[in-house]
């Protein structure tokens, strides 16, 4: 009796040890994804479809354009312009190219040890790297499990710290509350 446990424990061990072995023998390798955001149902999204404008059907289906990737959109010509007027911005600086003057400084201060021009594809890379050493253990990544938040624990800043090393640097820090109401 005990060898047939003995054998059953075995199989069920093999059977779950078997997909952890396609990454370590040369199985296909995919990027790792440590934070899992899966919808439970196939329906819609209804926050995808977001009508600025009343829908109007038009008088003659005809004379309407052919549809062009990219291109405007009769119902919201112009999003990103509105979006910047309806955050207080003006959506006349949209049309410039370049630096802002206003910028100039920020830019040049930002830039002093020189620019990368990979930067995106570099640190692309490296975060990939990282997501790989840190993809989760055998039962964490086989029920799914979210790893996102510990994989990047010692990359994270602890508010509470960070404002009292400001505080204690003479730095005032007027978005954050009065130390009599942290307490």
């Amino acid at each position: 009796m005990r060898a047939r446990f003995g054998i059953l424990g075995i199989a069920i061990c093999a059977v779950l040890a078997l997909p952890a072995c396609g990454n370590i023998f040369g199985g296909e390798k995919k990027d790792p994804k440590l934070l899992n955001i899966r919808s439970a149902s196939r329906s819609p999204d209804e926050f995808t479809v977001l009508p600025t404008k009343p829908l109007q059907l038009p008088d003659d289906l005809m004379s309407l354009p052919e549809p062009t990737p990219g291109g405007e959109n009769i119902t919201d010509p112009t999003p990103e312009a509105d979006a910047v007027a309806a955050l207080g911005g003006n959506p006349a600086s949209l049309k410039r190219t370049g630096i802002a003057a206003g910028n100039g400084g920020l830019v040049s201060y930002a830039s002093r040890f020189g620019v990368s021009g990979d930067v995106r594809s570099q640190l692309a890379a490296e975060d990939l790297e990282y997501r790989r050493k840190n993809d989760g253990r055998l039962l964490e990544r086989l029920f799914s499990v979210n790893v996102y938040y510990k994989a990047y624990k010692p990359m994270s800043l602890d508010k509470y710290e960070t404002l009292e090393f400001w505080r204690k640097a003479g730095v005032r820090t007027v978005g954050a509350p009065p130390i009599e109401t942290l307490e």
